[in-house]
């Protein structure tokens, strides 16, 4: 990537736009389940720009990065080279800059504004008990180091500045708010709405606690993210993004949540959630509101996915050379299964990779490992390699009693059953009058006709 990455979200839609990726809604559409409603109906086609919403002079954008194609082409590179160009990231660092200003602070709306009243935040679904931030990428210190923290969690408005964000126990950001609530005081953070896509992949990395997500980001622009001051609370935003709120999050706030949406599509139950206030908000002279379908949706699924597979493979191939690949698919909700791609592994290897991605990721839980000739992202040949390479009693691995992420849908008392599957070729295999030799037409033959093919 010779030529650096826009750093706007405005600039990723314009990209959309030209490649015919874009859908421009004019009629005025309800913030209220309606985008919601179409979001899902056009979940897998073109981002969706609702130029009209009801109540707010904002649009809204959504299905931005629904699709691996569409997340690689706005990382500006192929959608072959995505799986391998994230996991080198996560290697790669290069810093932020602190600019004097930028177009997020072209408007300021101060003194605790009605977040309502200000921002088209929709309600996703029925049973949920308010509008939801989706896409609001968390930037917070850690109040013992000061180093940076990044990431996204959903936000509830409760009514005028007030917020709740729901995160889980051993979400990073939790740990930095729990650290100043033992310190008798608030966590400052800042909400970075409307971001473009390598500030919202980056986000994702799995990165340790203390490292700098935003060093990630720049590696992926391919230049420093530009980054301005926050005027109210001790923080840097991306200097290109649309919208920021600027408060605090109190991890002694504990506020209830009840019924809640999960990536798996299901409701969801966790008790309370961490209270918190805004007390600035500042815009570009006209923003873009940026959302994400929560529940079971494709962005919602693949923005997680991209960022588990990058840490499995960087993982699983320092200790495994001969793992090519790892797909964490959209069937399994982009977060409980994935596909492990191996070259020729020796006896035993597909069952440790099995297993050292299930004890790095918490959340996988139904892990398959396939040969090299396999296409992990097609389900048909997956399921071609179960039926003739797997052997229910030397290859499979069931694990019971596992640690399990509280999303898991079935869990009991925060552990599940595991389970591997080994569906890979064992040595002679495949060999000449083997029984596991595939049929082939000779390969000049092939070439031929395909290249001739629309005469015949």
């Amino acid at each position: 990537m010779s030529t650096p990455l826009a750093q706007s979200f405005r600039a990723d839609l314009s990209r959309l736009e030209q490649m015919g990726a874009l859908h421009r809604i004019r009629k005025a559409t309800d913030p209220r389940y309606e985008i919601s409603g179409l979001l899902w109906l056009r979940r897998t086609g073109p981002a969706q720009l609702f130029e009209h919403v009801r109540g707010c002079a904002m649009p809204v954008a959504g299905n931005v990065l629904n699709s691996r194609q569409r997340i690689a082409t706005l990382l500006g590179v192929t959608e072959a080279s995505l799986p391998g160009h994230l996991k080198d990231i996560l290697s790669r660092s290069l810093p932020p800059v602190v600019v004097e200003d930028g177009p997020v602070q072209e408007m300021v709306h101060d003194d605790r504004p009605d977040l309502a009243a200000l921002l088209p935040v929709p309600t996703w679904f029925e049973h949920e008990t308010g509008p939801y931030i989706t896409a609001g990428v968390i930037i917070a210190r850690d109040p013992e180091t000061g180093r940076r923290n990044v990431s996204i969690a959903r936000i509830r408005l409760d009514g005028g500045a007030r917020i709740m964000v729901g995160i889980a126990r051993n979400h990073h950001l939790n740990i930095l708010a729990e650290k100043a609530a033992a310190m008798n005081t608030t966590l400052p953070i800042a909400v970075s709405i409307g971001n473009c896509a390598s500030v919202l992949i980056g986000s994702q990395l799995y990165l340790g606690l203390g490292d700098d997500e935003f060093d990630s980001v720049g590696a992926l622009l391919g230049e420093p993210l530009r980054l301005v001051r926050c005027r109210t609370v001790p923080l840097e935003v991306p200097a290109e993004a649309e919208i920021v709120l600027e408060g605090h999050i109190d991890a002694r706030d504990q506020v209830e949540e009840k019924t809640v949406s999960e990536f798996h599509g299901f409701y969801a139950h966790y008790g309370f959630g961490t209270g918190g206030e805004i007390r600035c908000v500042t815009t570009r002279r006209s923003p873009i509101y940026q959302a994400i379908l929560p529940g079971f949706a494709p962005e919602h699924c693949l923005i997680g996915a991209v960022a588990i597979e990058a840490v499995c493979l960087r993982l699983l191939q320092g200790l495994i050379p001969c793992v090519r690949r790892v797909v964490v698919t959209e069937g399994g909700m982009g977060r409980l299964h994935a596909i492990i791609v191996m070259h020729r592994p020796r006896p035993g290897e597909a069952k440790r990779a099995i297993i050292l991605a299930m004890g790095q990721v918490n959340l996988l839980k139904h892990v398959i490992a396939v040969d090299d000739d396999i296409d992990p992202e097609n389900p048909m040949e997956v399921e071609w390699s179960i039926a003739a390479r797997f052997r229910g009693d030397q290859d499979l691995l069931v694990l019971p009693g596992m640690k399990a992420d509280r999303a898991d849908p079935v869990h009991e008392n925060l552990t599940i059953t595991k389970v591997g599957i080994v569906a890979c070729r064992r040595p002679g295999d495949g060999e000449r009058g083997g029984n596991s030799e595939r049929v082939r037409i000779p390969a000049n033959v092939l070439a031929t006709l395909q290249e001739k093919l629309e005469h015949y």
